[in-house]
């Protein structure tokens, strides 16, 4: 059974930097395109970015407003969104997703989310 697990969420302030992590089981995530999504209160749920799979040579894609300041990487079985210099609008609840595809855009599964509040 494919499960995946967010963790890494908190409140940090303005500025500040978190690491998220998506650890998998029941398969081998380097098989998968891993995805971070994120849905802010009374926004639609946003792709952030997403890593494609070692078939797919591990292309990343990022939103805009993640470009320059998030970064996502895999080792093992979790998959990584370190993000600095974090904006009130980046708060939300963030989820993984994998593609079976191997490729990003369309996901088969997804986890429980994990919280992310950025204020002072």
């Amino acid at each position: 059974q494919v499960q995946l697990v967010e963790s890494g969420g908190g409140l940090v302030q303005p500025g500040g930097s978190l690491t998220l992590s998506c650890t998998a089981s029941g398969f081998t995530l380097d098989w998968y395109a891993i995805a971070w999504h994120r849905q802010a209160p009374g926004k639609e749920r946003e792709e952030v970015s997403c890593i494609s799979s070692s078939a797919h040579d591990h292309r990343t894609t990022y939103a805009t407003s993640a470009k320059g300041r998030f970064t996502i990487s895999r080792q093992g079985n979790t998959v990584y969104l370190q993000m600095k210099n974090l904006k009130p609008e980046d708060t939300g609840i963030y989820y993984c997703a994998s593609s079976g595809w191997g490729t990003c855009g369309e996901y088969d599964d997804w986890g429980q989310g994990t919280q992310v509040t950025v204020s002072a």
